[in-house]
């Protein structure tokens, strides 16, 4: 056989055969590709760790939204099934304690409902009929009941009552009195007065109870002690809870009565109560409130006998998130590492933190964010697992063993793709010498001989994190053929509470010289065409990118999405108004108006010669569209090259609908060719 095969070779290379065509090379990420995406998010393993029940998540092109299905596979990531008919939108799931039952909420024609699905039949039911919206669900240890949270309108006399109008007028709309202090929520618009309640329904079905009453909240999620007499929740019942917007303690709700026992007192949060499989201890997260704008959360146990807490995570400088009990002995947590976000394991009594998997990640679809989700039991973690090439499968993963992927659920479609690669680079600031974590996602088939135009993404919050995650935005920039940098300059989680607070009171500052000197160190590498350096960014990115061209002009065009432009005027008129005054300022606007307007890109626009387009949502009342407005009109005034892009609808998180995402991502696209040396010119002849 060895002689037939040379012979063979020998024949070919005397007698070569006709040249084949060569394969197309694969195409480019492209618009319409963010409607093929899928992705997995909130993982709940089945309490045999048997079987995973996931939410598989996609953009409907149809309907412009995001749709969620519910599907389960076993620990293996064999038998890959969807649970129930696409027809509705399914999130929540939850096992009942014997594994033979899971609920969810089901929400269709805009109606949201608990719903419960016998495994053993493939039969599933309501056994709701709410008119709020539920959350949080939380079945009893015998599964019996399943508690949650509702909304409860609040019943308050009205202040003044119109005559009744004659039959067939056509007056107003009635007139909406305001009275609370928290009054409009971004995303969900202007709100009628109401609280949030706890609540318990049988899980065969019937009438849904309401546990807790009184004007307060009641936060999930829900813990159950284990005699199933009362369940654990986090709530704020102080006369003022309305202008303390951290505040929060832990309470026991008897479920028969209502009455409540308070199991913390201090200064700060107290939330996410998870029970011990032995119902002896409570875990929770919270922190000591010192009045920082960024505090990093810890991880505590209650024993629920003697009444006393214990930190275990306070020599770790991690913000603790999503505790699971692992055993009666050790929790497992997430918390933010250099742009990573990881599951870390910790013994019940403290101890050296563990880490056990460091690629958590790949839900938020749209930029680079930190993100992700777990769920634990049977000693192992199922979680959403992702990278720079794809957004998040489902992972699992035991204490000191291997992670897995249990599905893979984008590589049809990205496999085909030639992307973006991304790249890590670590960059020393001009202003102090700190070390700055960047990254470079460099155009698809980058050939390092060329020149390429930079654009420089900037990360909103400003407490957040960028990191090495899939993100379509970007992936959309380097295929027009951008080499796009992104960073987390001082002000960014994942480095520590004294990294972040770097920014308190000084905001925008020295992150301007983190980034520029990450924006060189790029140049300085080459391949980068300087006379065509861009910036983009939102949110806390559009205030730095506002900023950048209050004070340099070296970049050729800029879009400014969804900034404040004005912080006196975004207090006032922000949703959450009385957190950021107490907490990002010393003190309320008009008693320190001189260190408001210090830190507001409008008090440097006189300086702005950059061409700058802005960007914002029509509904958006984290950031309100007056703030883009402010700048647009005041470089309008001074004759700089400027547009406005008002997005109909769109809250805050613009890219809730996928081809709003798409239109920031082009229009931005489309600003920077109209400015880009050369296009510039052409256009100019």
């Amino acid at each position: 056989m060895r002689i037939a095969t040379l012979t063979v070779a020998l024949l070919m290379q005397a007698s070569p055969a006709p040249a084949a065509e060569a394969a197309p090379a694969p195409a480019l990420f492209a618009p319409m590709d963010v409607f093929k995406l899928e992705w997995a998010d909130h993982p709940q393993l089945s309490p045999d760790a048997k079987h995973v029940v996931y939410e598989r998540v996609r953009f409907d092109v149809m309907k412009d939204r995001k749709r969620a299905q519910l599907w389960l596979a076993d620990s293996e990531g064999r038998g890959q099934r969807a649970l129930l008919s696409d027809s509705a939108d399914q999130r929540g799931a939850k096992w009942s304690p014997d594994g033979k039952r899971i609920a969810y909420v089901a929400t269709s024609e805009g109606k949201a409902q608990i719903h419960v699905l016998w495994l053993d039949a493939s039969a599933s039911s309501a056994i709701t009929h709410l008119t709020e919206g539920p959350g949080n669900l939380s079945w009893s240890p015998d599964g019996r009941w399943i508690a949650f949270t509702q909304r409860v309108p609040a019943q308050e006399p009205p202040l003044a009552k119109l005559p009744p109008a004659p039959k067939g007028a056509e007056w107003a709309e009635p007139a909406k009195l305001i009275d609370r202090l928290t009054y409009r929520i971004d995303g969900g618009g202007y709100i009628d007065p109401g609280y949030a309640q706890v609540f318990v329904v049988a899980a065969d079905g019937g009438a849904a109870r309401q546990v807790t009453s009184g004007k307060h909240d009641y936060a999930g999620p829900i813990a159950w002690a284990r005699d199933g007499k009362s369940v654990f929740v986090s709530a704020n019942l102080n006369d003022d809870w309305e202008h303390q917007p951290l505040e929060s303690e832990l309470y026991r709700v008897d479920v028969d009565s209502g009455a409540l026992t308070k199991l913390t007192d201090r200064r700060g949060p107290d939330h996410n109560p998870v029970i011990s499989p032995d119902g002896r201890n409570l875990a929770y997260v919270g922190f000591d409130d010192h009045g920082h704008p960024y505090q990093a959360a810890h991880l505590y146990v209650l024993d629920l006998a003697s009444g006393k807490s214990r930190a275990l995570t306070m020599d770790a400088d991690i913000n603790v998130a999503s505790p699971a009990w692992d055993g009666n002995g050790a929790l497992y947590f997430t918390f933010d590492a250099r742009g990573k976000t990881l599951i870390g394991h910790i013994g019940s009594g403290g101890g050296k933190v563990e880490t056990v998997a460091d690629d958590v990640g790949g839900t938020e679809i749209g930029r680079p964010y930190t993100s992700g989700a777990i769920s634990s039991a049977g000693g192992r973690v199922a979680y959403t697992r992702d990278a720079t090439t794809h957004p998040a499968d489902v992972g699992i993963v035991a204490r000191g063993g291997k992670a897995t992927s249990l599905t893979d659920l984008s590589s049809n479609l990205l496999d085909h793709k030639t992307l973006g690669q991304v790249e890590e680079i670590n960059v020393k600031s001009s202003a102090d010498g700190r070390a700055v974590q960047a990254w470079i996602v460099r155009p698809p088939n980058f050939d390092a001989k060329k020149s390429y135009p930079l654009l420089l993404e900037i990360h909103g919050g400003p407490f957040a994190a960028y990191g090495p995650h899939f993100a379509p935005e970007l992936q959309l920039y380097a295929a027009q053929g951008y080499v796009v940098v992104y960073a987390n300059p001082r002000g960014s989680t994942s480095y520590g509470s004294e990294f972040a607070n770097l920014i308190e009171n000084a905001y925008p500052s020295q992150d301007y010289d983190d980034l520029i000197s990450v924006v060189d160190a790029v140049i300085a590498r080459g391949s980068i065409d300087a006379s065509n350096l861009f910036v983009t960014g939102g949110s806390g990115g559009g205030v730095l990118t506002a900023w950048i061209v209050g004070h340099t002009d070296r970049f050729r065009a800029a879009v400014v999405a969804k900034p404040v432009i004005n912080w006196y005027s975004f207090v006032l008129t922000s949703d959450f108004y009385q957190l950021f005054a107490k907490y990002w300022f010393p003190g309320v606007p008009w008693e320190n108006a001189e260190h408001y307007m210090k830190r507001s890109p409008i008090a440097y626009v006189g300086n702005v010669k950059t061409p700058t387009m802005l960007i914002t949502g029509d509904a958006d009342h984290r950031t309100p569209s007056s703030e883009a407005e402010q700048f647009y009109q005041a470089l309008k005034l001074r004759g700089i090259d400027t547009a406005m892009l008002r997005i109909p609808g769109a809250s805050h998180e613009i890219n809730t609908r996928p081809s709003n995402m798409l239109d920031q991502v082009l229009y931005t696209i489309g600003w920077l060719e109209k400015h880009r040396a050369g296009n510039a010119e052409k256009a100019a002849n």
